[in-house]
């Protein structure tokens, strides 16, 4: 019998996913001990200049700073445990401080072993932290609590919590052809997987079937997950898909995309090895795992 937690697909890597670091659950809720975390020995605090992360000289993993390396920060957030000890993301400048700030996407696709998804995870909260210093309730201050993963307002009592925004990211998929897409922003020449937001009330499988036939006029019918991936510019949740197309002829909407086709199976295989007629994104995004995650199920 097959097992309901065997893998439906041979599923490409994903990046910023696999973070070594266990959110503690328990500091967030005592003030005393975020306290003593930050006195352990051990704690080491990442910086984020303008929300780009400090990285160590080499340029190859986060320069993590003791206490009293750490400049004075507007925001600090826990991230969790590593090994035992606790890490802290800061916002503040890394002028003098040792190491380079980096951009966040250019970084990431440095690190491996799960490294990307610290950053994502202090960038997401160090940006909604910078975003909502008053209530959207009342207008009031708001405070930081549960060690950043929570807002208080003083004025109404309101509570707030880091937001997530789920996006679907698909491939419609045709026999031996997925459909692949272009925005206007995006350089000429290169196609990705197409995708948008999920919108209020609508489940992940009406959302891919809708924005497909809004972006290019392509009916879908049955929807397989894939893979999730977060994308923090600033907090998304990419939910990847796979969806059965019922129509081929593309009929795209010019305000959201400039090119759609059809692309078939050879043609994506030449593309990944990077000498095709089309460039594809970079390992780091889920669009590229939808990719060689679709070769390899239909080799």
């Amino acid at each position: 019998m097959t097992s309901l937690f065997d893998p439906r697909f041979p599923l490409a890597h994903t990046g910023l996913i696999g973070s070594p670091i266990e959110r503690d659950d328990r500091i967030q809720r005592s003030p005393e001990t975020l306290w003593a975390a930050r006195m352990h020995p051990g704690a080491r605090w990442m910086v984020l200049d303008g929300l780009n992360p400090l990285l160590a000289e080499d340029g190859t993993d986060i320069a993590w700073l003791r206490r009293s390396e750490v400049p004075e920060a507007a925001v600090e957030v826990y991230l969790g445990l590593e090994d035992g000890s606790p890490r802290f993301a800061v916002a503040a400048s890394a002028a003098g401080l040792p190491g380079t700030p980096v951009d966040a996407r250019r970084a990431a696709m440095l690190m491996d072993d799960g490294r990307a998804a610290i950053i994502a995870q202090a960038r997401s909260l160090i940006d909604w932290h910078q975003r909502h210093s008053f209530c959207a309730n009342c207008g009031a201050p708001t405070e930081m609590v549960k060690a950043g993963y929570g807002r208080n307002c003083g004025g109404c009592g309101a509570e707030h919590f880091p937001r997530t925004d789920p996006v679907v990211i698909m491939l419609a998929i045709d026999g031996d052809r997925v459909l692949l897409g272009r925005q206007s922003r995006f350089p000429k020449g290169s196609l990705s997987a197409l995708a948008g937001f999920v919108e209020a009330g609508e489940c992940f499988e009406d959302a891919v079937r809708r924005e497909i036939r809004e972006e290019a006029g392509i009916l879908t019918g049955r929807v397989a997950y894939v893979a999730s991936q977060p994308w923090p510019f600033p907090s998304s949740l990419m939910i990847g898909c796979f969806a059965e197309a019922l129509s081929t002829e593309i009929s795209i909407d010019e305000v959201e995309m400039e090119e759609v086709r059809w692309l078939t199976r050879d043609e994506c295989i030449a593309a990944l090895a990077g000498n095709g007629s089309f460039t594809v994104p970079p390992p780091l995004a889920i669009a590229r795992t939808l990719l060689e995650t679709w070769v390899a199920a239909t080799a």
